[in-house]
């Protein structure tokens, strides 16, 4: 569990809060997470066949199955109100949407009531998952937040998320699932005991919610959750997982059956110190690679981490076969090594490229210090032991199949990227959204565009007439900010859900230039993109 007192210059005080945020008070998180609603589509991967769980933790025998479990653990209060009830509504009767999302969880309730009982925390707090990705770990919102917990970079490494080429924790479901419930704690007693705050504050930050209760108080108003000026989406979101515990208490009662999961673990956990070639476990293992992929959602390419002892999650019915395995595999057998001769204009980007390795990984494993190669230098490179099409859930291939799912009514254009392209701008040259574009290519609108890449266009003959005729949730908007004091630039890029590169170009800034309280800034922003209340 994460110290509450950090040394971090985040407060006053000698302890120091926990607010995942930049200088502007507004959260890092989840606030521009995207909430799936009944009835959208929850994800492009399948669902896999088998029950996963990724941890250890024993589940009470009294249980008869895990929503009975789940139940047990029930601790908010009960509360009538109409906003309630409307988000009770939304979900009456959505027989698939609850088949799909149990589904989905059925890997990992295991693990996270777990967890829940281990901190004598709510088990309602399992639908904060269920809200904001619906138990999707590779869900990616347009607001960067990422895995079953939708935590964005910034928090995720304020938690502990390692996230770097070959793995990302806010994916990983162990290590997510210990960082939100951390953040969910701490935000538990911030604010005096309060579970509905709490979850207020995880979708829109605790500097928010804070505020909000200070301007209550100086008004005289009550400062309970429903007497808050907060942003519509958390308006809504506190609502709809109480909606959904409700619904979870008494399934019969709006219309649903509950697909049935047992009380059990089906996975067991592998501790590795050396990297492992992912087909090469799937093989030890017994089970597709693909299943692979999905108990360890946080592995980006062809292999675990280089270096560092990591986890592996693979069916407990596979732990023995796994483990003898292992034991008879020599580090140096668990990937394959290739000889590489360096060729006269081949850079060491280059080659690791070629190799779907990374560059760090070729300087540790040659024992270079820097990035100069040369002609007719041997290097060792660690390479993967199936074509790259074997992987298919890796970060890439997930890309790639996101990229070349069809979109009815459009076609397919190819774009390479070129100093100086922006989503906006090329959102608005082929008359799409900044969000759209962005999301065809497994992006958001805030990431930055490396010349060189490809991006996909689903383009159509109606595309532009629609982005000029959209309502004005759709709209690309040219805007005069005017700057306040502790503004910078960083923190006006995450404000609007644009590029620092882009807010300098726009204004002819320099790089290390000081913004002044009064300076008015031009910013050209997809309104689509940006967050309630601003």
């Amino acid at each position: 569990m994460i110290p509450l007192c950090l040394a971090l210059a985040l407060g006053a005080s000698g302890c120091a809060s926990l607010d995942p945020r930049g200088a502007d008070g507004e959260s890092k998180r989840g606030h521009h997470a995207r909430v799936i609603l009944p009835g959208e589509p929850l994800a492009n991967v399948p669902v896999p066949e088998e029950e996963r769980r990724p941890a250890e933790s024993a589940a009470p025998a009294a249980a008869e199955d895990i929503w009975a479990r789940l139940r047990d653990g029930f601790q908010l209060p009960a509360v009538t109100h109409q906003r309630i009830d409307q988000e009770r509504a939304r979900f009456t009767g959505r027989q698939n949407y609850f088949d799909a999302v149990g589904q989905r969880a059925r890997p990992y309730l295991y693990h996270i009531l777990g967890e829940l009982e281990a901190r004598d925390l709510p088990t309602e707090l399992v639908l904060v998952a269920m809200v904001e990705s619906a138990f999707q770990p590779f869900a990616y919102s347009h607001g960067r937040a990422a895995g079953l917990w939708q935590f964005i970079p910034a928090t995720g490494k304020h938690f502990g998320l390692e996230q770097n080429w070959w793995y990302d924790g806010r994916r990983d479901v162990i290590a997510s699932t210990e960082a939100a419930l951390t953040y969910l704690d701490y935000l538990h007693g911030f604010f005096d005991g309060d579970w509905l705050l709490a979850l207020a504050a995880y979708n829109a930050g605790e500097g928010r919610v804070q505020r909000a209760v200070r301007a209550n108080q100086r008004a005289g108003k009550a400062t309970d959750f429903w007497s808050l000026n907060l942003p519509a989406e958390t308006r809504a979101y506190v609502p709809r997982v109480l909606a959904l515990r409700d619904i979870l208490a008494e399934p019969d009662r709006f219309g649903i059956r509950l697909p049935p999961i047992d009380n059990e673990r089906q996975l067991a956990v592998v501790e590795l110190e050396h990297q492992l070639d992912l087909a090469l476990a799937a093989e030890m293992a017994g089970v597709e690679l693909d299943k692979i992929y999905r108990y360890n959602p946080g592995f980006n390419r062809w292999a675990t981490l280089p270096e560092g002892r990591h986890r592996l999650a693979i069916p407990k019915a596979s732990k023995e076969r796994f483990t003898a395995a292992l034991a008879d595999l020599h580090p140096s057998e668990m990937v394959r090594w290739q000889r590489h001769e360096v060729r006269r204009g081949e850079t060491l980007s280059g080659i690791a490229s070629r190799y779907n390795t990374s560059v760090s990984v070729l300087r540790d494993t040659n024992d270079l210090s820097g990035d100069r190669i040369r002609v007719g230098q041997a290097l060792l490179v660690p390479t993967a032991s199936q074509g790259n099409e074997a992987y298919t859930l890796s970060a890439d291939n997930r890309r790639r199949a996101n990229q070349n799912r069809q979109r009815d009514g459009r076609h397919k254009l190819e774009h390479t990227v070129r100093p100086g392209d922006t989503f906006w701008e090329l959102a608005r040259r082929h008359g799409v959204s900044v969000r759209e574009l962005a999301g065809w290519n497994d992006m958001a609108p805030g990431d930055p565009l490396r010349p060189g890449n490809t991006l996909v266009i689903w383009s159509g003959d109606g595309a532009a007439a629609n982005a000029r005729n959209s309502g004005p949730g759709e709209r690309l908007q040219r805007v005069t900010y005017t700057v306040r004091s502790g503004d910078s630039v960083y923190t006006i890029a995450r404000r609007f859900n644009v590029s620092m590169q882009d807010v300098k170009r726009w204004n002819n800034l320099r790089s290390g230039q000081y913004l002044q309280p009064g300076q008015t800034l031009t910013l050209n922003v997809d309104v689509t993109n940006q967050s309630a209340g601003l």
